[in-house]
């Protein structure tokens, strides 16, 4: 009659340390982009520990779901923060001087990351609250 907990779309939740390393990341991550520009030293390692640390929350909270939407939406969260800890190895290359980017690599990187990772935080929520109206649509049609 009513749905059970395991057909529930659940997105793992974070809790209240990996939530606050979550967004310390996120603010250090950009600090140290939007100092990079200036060839600041200690920039290239703001961006580099706040992507460490944003990335690897980001990477634990996952989908536990059937929805096909999601799955492809947390793929695509996955790539930016991929991406994200790519912009760090092509910045670590520009600051140190070895490597094949030594250029502006790390700004493509970069904006692809930001695109994928904007995307995302705003689909997901949407795709989420959609899903659970459209099972609590169906759960009230049932009780008729």
């Amino acid at each position: 009659m009513f749905s059970s907990s395991k057909n529930r779309t659940r997105m793992r939740k974070l809790n209240k340390w990996q939530n606050a390393v979550f967004m310390t990341g996120a603010v250090l991550l950009l600090a140290g982009a939007a100092t990079y520009f200036t060839d600041w030293l200690y920039a290239f390692y703001l961006y580099a520990i706040g992507t460490c640390a944003f990335s690897a929350m980001q990477l634990r909270a996952g989908y536990e779901g059937g929805n096909v939407v999601l799955r492809r939406l947390r793929r695509q969260q996955i790539l930016g923060a991929l991406l994200l800890l790519c912009t760090a190895c092509f910045m670590a290359m520009r600051t140190f001087g070895f490597g094949f980017a030594q250029g502006q690599e790390w700004m493509v990187s970069l904006s692809v990351a930001c695109v994928l990772e904007l995307y995302t935080a705003f689909r997901i929520p949407a795709e989420l609250e959609r899903e659970e109206g459209g099972k609590l649509k169906k759960g009230k049609d049932k009780l008729k």
